[in-house]
């Protein structure tokens, strides 16, 4: 859980420093079309430790605290002294990935900008997804606890729906796809999890 608590730490440090000065926001920020003329590749990267603002940042450390430390603990036990740097390596893939298909598309786009962590925090939760199909979440607006699987497919299916209209000022792209990246790299790791994510998803619904 050590990781988590430090990407935590040097997202929220790094953050608060940017809210209250812009031309640091403005280095760090994913801006497709500076990584292609100027070469800062470094933003695919870098976008991920400032926010818009504090709700911003906190909703999306709070559900990088919910279910990070899940999936640490779990790469822990599947791969040992690797899973700490395999975590690393799910979060940052999550980063990078998930923010492709926008520079993909805005790479001429001198005033297409975007900040935040969502992408990788996505990877996270697809991530524990995969291990725990089944577990419980719910929704403050929601009195009832949702199947795992069933939230990732509503999601997954909302995340497609709005990038495509594309008339809101929210990531939904990178939504969808860290939490592809989050999918298909957890399984990569550990195949058996994929059949075991079946199994419990058909005696679900076999139940």
């Amino acid at each position: 859980m050590a990781v988590t608590y430090v990407i935590i730490a040097i997202t929220a440090i790094t953050s608060i420093l940017a809210f209250n000065n812009r031309l640091f926001s403005e280095k760090l920020l994913f801006s497709p079309y500076m990584i292609s003329s100027h070469r800062q590749g470094y933003r695919f990267l870098s976008h991920a430790l400032v926010h818009g603002d504090w709700m911003h940042l906190l909703v999306n450390m709070f559900v990088l605290l919910s279910f990070g430390r899940m999936v640490e603990l779990y790469f822990g036990m599947f791969f040992g002294i690797k899973g700490a740097y395999l975590f690393t390596l799910l979060y940052i893939g999550g980063i990078a990935l998930s923010s492709t298909p926008s520079y993909a598309k805005y790479k001429s786009d001198p005033h297409y900008r975007a900040v935040g962590a969502s992408g990788a925090v996505s990877a996270i939760v697809f991530a524990s997804i995969i291990i725990q199909p089944l577990s419980p979440i719910r929704f403050v607006f929601i009195p009832v606890d949702i199947p795992a699987f069933i939230f990732g497919g509503l999601y997954l299916a909302y995340s497609a729906y709005m990038a495509k209209r594309g008339q809101d000022n929210i990531g939904h792209d990178a939504h969808f796809w860290g939490a592809v990246f989050g999918i298909v790299f957890t399984i990569i790791l550990k195949p058996a999890l994929f059949s075991g994510f079946l199994s419990q998803i058909g005696k679900f619904l076999g139940a």
